[in-house]
Parts: C-alpha cells; sequence; structure tokens
C-alpha cells in the first residue's frame, strides 16, 4: 500500500513540476538557472520517500564557475543530490536521454548539455564546447565522473573528460558527495539518511593536460576517503534512530 501511495504521489509530483518547469523552460529556454529550479523541486520529493538529506558545505563555492565531480549511485540521485544544486548550473547527460518523452525535451530545454559517449571525436568536441562555455557564460556544470550508476558498490573508475574541461577552463573542481543510497526502497516507512557534502574547491590553475591521470587518481582517492566516513556516519545516524 505504501508503495502505491508513494509512487501515486511521487508520479504527480513530477508530472506537475514537468508541466510547469516546461512551461517556465519555453519561455526562458536555456537559461543558466532552469537546472538549480527543477533540481529544488526534485528535492521536495525526498522526505516523500522517507529520505532524511543532511546538507554540508553547499554555499561555499559562492558564484565562481566551477565543475562539480558527484558520485553517482541510483535514481535516488534525482532526489537527494539535487538538494545541492547551485544558481548558474547545468548538467552533463548523454545524449539517448534527449530520445526521451517529455523528460529529454525538457532536460535539453533547461539548458544541459548532451554528450555522445559512444563517439570519441564528438564528445570531444562537447568538452571542448562545454570548457568554452564555462568562460563565456560564467556557468558552473555537474558531472557524474564515473560514468554510470555504482548502485552500491562504492565509487567506480572515472572517466578523463570531466578532468581535462577542467583544466581547459581554468577553474576549480568541487567533488559531491552522497553517502550510501542502496538501503533506500520505496515500501519502507523510513528510509533513514543520506549525507550530502560538498568538498573543498580543488584548483586547476597550473596544472597541465599532461597532469589528467595524476589528478584524477588523487582526487578519486579523496572522493573515496569521503564516501566511506559518510556511509559510516549516516549509518551509525541510522542506528541511532531505530
Amino acid at each position: 500500500m505504501l508503495l502505491i501511495l508513494r509512487c501515486l504521489i511521487l508520479s504527480i509530483m513530477l508530472l506537475l513540476a514537468f508541466i510547469i518547469g516546461g512551461l517556465a523552460c519555453i519561455l526562458r529556454p536555456r537559461h543558466r538557472d532552469n537546472v538549480h529550479m527543477f533540481a529544488k523541486v526534485f528535492s521536495w520529493a525526498a522526505p516523500v520517500l522517507g529520505i532524511k538529506v543532511i546538507v554540508r558545505n553547499s554555499q561555499q563555492q559562492g558564484d565562481k564557475p566551477c565543475i562539480f565531480l558527484a558520485n553517482h549511485q541510483n535514481n535516488f540521485d534525482m532526489f537527494t543530490h539535487t538538494a545541492v544544486v547551485p544558481k548558474g548550473t547545468v548538467s552533463l547527460g548523454k545524449k539517448s536521454l534527449a530520445w526521451m518523452p517529455l523528460f529529454g525535451q525538457i532536460y535539453w530545454l533547461s539548458g544541459n548539455i548532451l554528450i555522445d559517449r559512444k563517439n570519441r571525436s564528438k564528445a570531444f568536441d562537447t568538452m571542448a564546447a562545454t570548457a568554452n562555455k564555462i568562460k563565456d557564460k560564467c556557468l558552473s556544470v555537474w558531472i557524474f565522473p564515473e560514468g554510470t550508476r555504482s548502485r552500491g558498490k562504492g565509487l567506480l573508475p572515472f572517466k578523463a573528460g570531466a578532468f581535462y574541461t577542467a583544466i581547459a577552463a581554468g577553474v576549480p573542481m568541487v567533488p559531491v558527495l552522497a553517502s550510501n543510497q542502496s538501503h533506500i526502497k520505496l515500501n519502507r516507512w523510513n528510509n533513514g539518511v543520506v549525507i550530502i557534502e560538498m568538498m573543498d574547491p580543488i584548483e586547476t590553475t597550473g596544472i597541465d593536460k599532461t597532469q589528467v591521470k595524476e589528478l584524477s587518481k588523487r582526487i578519486h582517492t579523496l572522493m573515496s576517503e569521503k564516501l566511506s566516513q559518510l556511509n559510516q556516519e549516516a549509518s551509525a545516524l541510522m542506528t541511532k534512530a531505530v
């Protein structure tokens, strides 16, 4: 019964978000704050799903453009990570999203960037264009550097594109981590705590493209350690609440 009720409420919320947000995107197509608008609405669904989201350090980057590096676990990212998406931020998503009815069209109209990961040449051109957008329009870009969902398997290896783009644009990289979400079930009343933490910016000034592998490895280590810490803390909070 709870599963059916949640799915019904969530469906109504998303439908209203797409209709109202879609109209806003038609009036101001690809506006720099469209993604932030949708993110706020999606984050409101977390309590409906029985998730308590704890946010940390979400304002430390201010108005400076950067590349956000977020861990990608499952579809619940839409309702947890979205709590910290700031204004002036767009996301990088796979090109196939554009073919999803309603969602794909709104995703593009919101100002997000589509990339064809199967075509290396086109993907390279997209990342180069993204670096120019960051510089010319003072935009931040939200990227899942793992390139796919981890589904509770920890932090997967990173793709290199985000790092090349940050260096080309001359902007810092800001890791954003959500604690483990694999325990979330729609048919359970209390789905516990998810901690979202925005880490300190990591500067790319003075770093050469030949150092991408080293930079990626260093950030992966930092994020893995932080993720482990957040998982332990979130687990302790859930155990205490029981």
